[in-house]
């Protein structure tokens, strides 16, 4: 894959330099300004649609209950939604996101906006010295150098950072993991995993909210853009972007992120070494992204995970846990593990001397859970968050190598010495 030219869409992105300026002397000054047990760590909010909301609607809970945190600022490049955003939150208002990391009042970020803007955003908050919440996907499918650089950073900034994969709340994946470490299943082979849901993320999924809407000072065109092909002003690509592959990729990059995190923690994956993939839109076509897709990633210690999935149905062949993911399959050489009935399940592989049993698993999946260890991370200085950015990096990275592999038609491989996809 050829390198793009990070540095050159990274100027054009950052644009105003007195801003740029103004971040970096944040991340010089900054410090936890919880360090008390009293204090309450300020937070701000980049992107005030569907998601946003719903980050802003858990961290009202908590600034309500714990009273650990204070909602003090909402950014979003659509006036509208930022001004309802304000004043239901009594927050200030950004429609440029490097003011509010330039706030000394905000200490902690959560980025809830396009896929293509969550690395670059994650970055500046990082070098301004914030801690962060990252929706998924980390960055878009085109940005691996990105991703490599967010990851890169954020291990040596020793800021706190989770990925919005809130599926590692639940405490089967934690316990599967350590099972797995511990060698119940034996040497690992195999996993399976899916997302199988019905939408198109068209007018039901993603509405307009105002067909009339036009560039200018209330809709900042230009920003949301940002490194993706400049073109005219669409009112569908502004409200509907997960249609569209400049700005999202699909299940693969939108869904995926939900049940693959889980797999590849259990199995423990660091980067892969191959991927290949297959599907298509297969359903819906106004849109530009697949809405069936299909994945195999190889790893270099000699396994396998299979992803499946579409849009176009939503029937589950097992129970589902908390979402539209399919429950996982891991497989080793002396057995599998699955859940069932609320309960992790071993089966025992043919010619094993190790007996079937369940294991209770201790807690299902929450949001207002996951956000809460976040911010006690955040309060505490501790890294070591359920969805970590370098599990998110080798998350990413299988998931662009896949979706490079279906829209190029060739297999993707990971030089591993170099740290780049080949195609």
């Amino acid at each position: 894959m050829k390198k793009s030219n990070h540095e050159m869409t990274r100027r054009a992105f950052l644009g105003n330099a007195a801003l740029t300026g103004a971040i970096t002397a944040g991340a010089m000054t900054a410090s936890r300004r919880a360090a008390a047990a009293n204090d309450k760590l300020g937070v701000g909010v980049i992107g005030a649609g569907g998601r946003g909301n719903s980050h802003l609607q858990a961290l009202k809970h908590i600034q309500d209950n714990d009273k650990t945190i204070e909602i003090r600022a909402v950014c979003d490049v659509y006036r509208p939604r930022l001004d309802r955003a304000a004043e239901r939150y009594n927050a200030k208002g950004y429609m440029d996101h490097r003011e509010l990391l330039a706030d000394p009042a905000v200490d902690v970020v959560t980025i809830a906006t396009p896929d293509h803007h969550h690395g670059y955003q994650a970055l500046d908050a990082i070098r301004a010295g914030k801690d962060v919440y990252c929706e998924k996907p980390v960055t878009h499918w085109r940005q691996f150098e990105l991703t490599k650089e967010l990851a890169k950073v954020a291990a040596d900034s020793g800021r706190v950072f989770q990925c919005g994969t809130q599926g590692m709340s639940d405490a089967a994946w934690i316990q599967m993991g350590k099972l797995v470490r511990e060698g119940l299943i034996g040497r690992p082979i195999h996993a399976e995993c899916g997302f199988f849901r019905v939408g198109d993320w068209g007018e039901a999924g993603m509405p307009i909210d105002d067909p009339d809407a036009k560039p200018g000072p209330d809709l900042n065109w230009e920003a949301f853009l940002g490194d993706s092909p400049k073109r005219d002003f669409d009112v569908s690509r502004f409200f509907r972007w997960r249609m569209y592959e400049d700005y999202a990729g699909g299940p693969c990059t939108d869904l995926f992120p939900h049940t693959l995190t889980p797999v590849m923690h259990i199995m423990n994956s660091g980067l892969p070494s191959m991927a290949v993939a297959t599907g298509g839109m297969f359903r819906y076509t106004e849109r530009e992204v697949p809405d069936t897709f299909n994945m195999l990633i190889d790893f270099p210690e000699k396994y396998t995970i299979a992803v499946l999935g579409t849009q176009g149905n939503d029937y589950q062949a097992t129970e589902v846990r908390g979402s539209a993911a399919r429950i996982p399959v891991i497989r080793g050489w002396e057995g599998a593990l699955t859940v069932r009935n609320n309960e992790i399940e071993f089966i025992p592989a043919h010619g094993s001397d190790k007996k079937a049993h369940t294991i209770p698993i201790e807690k299902g999946e929450n949001l207002l859970h996951f956000f809460q260890e976040f911010i006690e991370c955040c309060r505490n200085g501790d890294p070591n968050t359920s969805s970590p950015m370098q599990l998110a990096y080798h998350v990413q990275t299988a998931l662009i190598m896949s979706y490079l592999s279906l829209r190029e038609g060739k297999v993707a491989r990971f030089d591993h010495e170099k740290e780049m996809i080949v195609l």
